[in-house]
Parts: C-alpha cells; sequence; structure tokens
C-alpha cells in the first residue's frame, strides 16, 4: 500500500490519498464510515476517528452529544449514530445525527476536533436521554475530572434550554468518586426511592495513612455497606482474594454487606430494593414509606414479585 495513505486520518473517497484508487476502496483494506468518507480497516475505530470522518462531510460543525461525552470518556447510551452540531445546512447522511446548533453554545477543541464542552454536552443530552442516564454521564465526566458536580449545579441553573429542568435536578444527584455506571444506577435506585443517601467512596485507612479499603456505596454509621460486583469479582482471581480478604475484615468489625448484581438493577429492582431496606432496618437505620418514582426508571420483570416493603 502507498506510504501516503497510510495514518489514521479518515479521507473523502472524492478525494483520496494518492495512489488510492476507487476500486481499492471497495476491498477490505478500506472501511467505509459514511457515505463518501472512508478509513484504513486496520484503524480501531474509535470516537474520535468516527467524529473526524463526519466532520469531512460538515467542515463549520461541532461534535456534540453523545459523541461529545464520549470524546471527553463520559458513559452514555450508544446511539449508533455521530452527533455534530451544525450552524448551516444540516448534512442528511446516515450514521450522522445533524443537531441545530444555537447560540451561546459553549465549545472548544480535543486533538485538533471542534467539540462542544464537557458542561455543555450535559447540557445538551439533558434535552435527548433520561434523569439515570444523565446522572451516570455526569458521574463520569467528574470521574474523569472533566467536571465538577458543583459545576455542573452553576450550569444547570442557569440553563434554559431543553430538558432545562431534567438538568437542574440531574446536577444536584452528581457525585465525585463514582466508580462505575452501575454504581450510579444502584445509589439511584435507593434515592429515588426516598432511602437515605448512601456514602459515595468511603474509605478505611491503615494507621499511617496509606488505602485499605473503600467502599463504592455505605452508611459508615450504621457500619452497612451496599456494594455492586460485577464480572471483574468472578473473572479475577487477584480481585476475589481481595475482596474475600476485605468481607472477612467487615465481619470481624461489625459491618455488614449487601451485594447487588447486574439483575438485581436490570430484572428485580424491588427485590433488591426490599434487601436494602431490611439491611437498613437491621442496623437501626429509620427507613422511610418509599416513593413510586424508582418504578419509572427501574421497570421490574413478572419475577420480581418480592415488593419493597
Amino acid at each position: 500500500m502507498p506510504a501516503s495513505v497510510s495514518g489514521p486520518k479518515p479521507f473523502r473517497g472524492s478525494d483520496p490519498p494518492s495512489g488510492a484508487t476507487p476500486w481499492q476502496l471497495r476491498t477490505p483494506a478500506f472501511r467505509r464510515l459514511f457515505h463518501d468518507v472512508y478509513v484504513e480497516r486496520a484503524h480501531e475505530l474509535t470516537p474520535l476517528l468516527l467524529a473526524q470522518g463526519a466532520l469531512l462531510l460538515a467542515p463549520d460543525a461541532t461534535v456534540s452529544h453523545q459523541s461529545a461525552a464520549r470524546l471527553w470518556g463520559g458513559i452514555v447510551p450508544d446511539d449508533g449514530s455521530v452527533h455534530l452540531a451544525c450552524p448551516g445546512r444540516r448534512p442528511q447522511v446516515e450514521g450522522i445525527a445533524a443537531h441545530r446548533s444555537g447560540a451561546g453554545r459553549a465549545v472548544t477543541r480535543w486533538r485538533g476536533v471542534p467539540v462542544t464542552t464537557p458542561t455543555q454536552t450535559f447540557l445538551d443530552l439533558a434535552g435527548q436521554i433520561g434523569l439515570v442516564d444523565l446522572v451516570v454521564l455526569g458521574d463520569s465526566l467528574a470521574r474523569r475530572r472533566r467536571v465538577t458536580p458543583e459545576r455542573l449545579v452553576e450550569a444547570a441553573a442557569g440553563h434554559r434550554g431543553p430538558g432545562a429542568r431534567l438538568a437542574r435536578r440531574a446536577a444536584r444527584l452528581v457525585r465525585s468518586g463514582v466508580d462505575s455506571a452501575m454504581e450510579t444506577r444502584l445509589r439511584l435506585l435507593m434515592v429515588l426511592a426516598g432511602l437515605p443517601e448512601p456514602v459515595v467512596d468511603h474509605r478505611i485507612h491503615w494507621p499511617d495513612g496509606r488505602l485499605r479499603y473503600r467502599f463504592d456505596l455505605s452508611f459508615p454509621d450504621a457500619r452497612l455497606v451496599i456494594e455492586y460486583d460485577g464480572w471483574q469479582h468472578v473473572d479475577s482471581q487477584d480481585q476475589w482474594a481481595t475482596d474475600i480478604g476485605r468481607r472477612e475484615w467487615l465481619d470481624q468489625h461489625g459491618w455488614r454487606i449487601v451485594v447487588v448484581i447486574a439483575k438485581d438493577l436490570h430484572r428485580t429492582p424491588a427485590t433488591t430494593l426490599h434487601r436494602i431496606c431490611a439491611a437498613l432496618r437491621d442496623r437501626g437505620v429509620d427507613v422511610p414509606a418509599l416513593r413510586e418514582e424508582w418504578r419509572r426508571h427501574f421497570p421490574s420483570l413478572p419475577e420480581d414479585r418480592r415488593e419493597p416493603a
């Protein structure tokens, strides 16, 4: 393959690199990203590469919404499109979701690509996704140190665009120190049911100040841990051994742990709430009458017959 064709940049098929013929573009050596946009198949298909390809068809656009979130390392639902905010004519191209670019949108550049700022991206997506997914996004951006919860609250307070009310509520629920999207979802299941909010990222230290253990979600005064366990806890021997040691420490020091897995959130959230409520009461925590809002965000399947009490 000619040296001029190499490199991670996508290109227009109507203006190919020197030496690339229309016939070559149809071979397995190349991948078609969008109409008339190609890249060498050997290159990893990253959010940045997709954004660069889409911008070839809309040079005056800005990467926005879900695509901007991914560039910043945020977690958002995948709809399979590259999202662009366009000041003028919006391209009608399969695989590109074009939005009208409003005045006052906060834009910066990242790795040479024009992109909405992390805060602007959060506000834009308030008009596109639901409460839980928006908080997941905020938590993930905070973890990557792209934003702070305080900055999101401040920005949302002055937001007047679509989803403004949702943005304000979601921003108030964003927390620093959250490890995963499932941890966010578990916390929100509890909060939206009206339970006391657990402490995020509670840490236990050795006498010399070194970190010994950290707990995703906990009620330290009640010595109760609510923890999400993903597959890495099963697949990794080292992680498994660490978990065993930590749980033995919890037992020895009078802590209780409630372990939640993916099925408990996606299939049986009512049963999960029942378990958490029972553990809270067992630890002497006052459990209020539960609100019903959690049901809108965590639908139960038929096997989830045990209602929280």
